[in-house]
């Protein structure tokens, strides 16, 4: 039971002090943000209670606020894949060079086909012919 009444207030302090390095400047209020951090540590109890009472700009669904300009620049930024230009355009050269290799491997094998029908045509006096001549 007595570490019960150090841990609950510990764990409450270092709550409070995440929250608060957590927080934007703008979202404090009535301090500073740096004087928060030190009124929650050098007063162990009372610091932490009042910075989660007073010391944020708390935002409820209520009133619509909705969030911060850094959170919704944040946001902006991350596209999901589909929805990326860029990484719709990549697939799209993936896939044409893909496309350009299978149709230069299957010229070469055209090619390769029509040298050889070329070559039996011809009677195959070549070194690579591997059948017997005909007399």
């Amino acid at each position: 039971m007595r570490a019960l009444l150090f841990i609950v207030p510990l764990a409450l302090t270092i709550y409070a002090f995440i929250d608060c390095l957590n927080t934007s400047e703008e979202d404090t209020k009535h301090l500073p943000k740096i004087a928060w951090v030190f009124i929650i540590l050098l007063f162990w109890i009372v610091g932490p209670v009042v910075w989660l009472v007073a010391g944020k700009a708390r935002r409820n669904a209520a009133t619509g606020t909705g969030p911060s300009s850094w959170q919704r620049g944040r946001r902006q930024q991350w596209v999901a894949p589909d929805d990326n230009p860029d990484f719709l355009k990549s697939l799209k050269d993936d896939k044409d060079a893909r496309k350009a290799e299978a149709e230069s491997e299957s010229r070469k094998a055209e090619k390769a086909e029509d040298e050889e029908e070329l070559k039996r045509r011809n009677g195959g006096s070549g070194p690579d012919d591997k059948t017997p001549p005909t007399s």
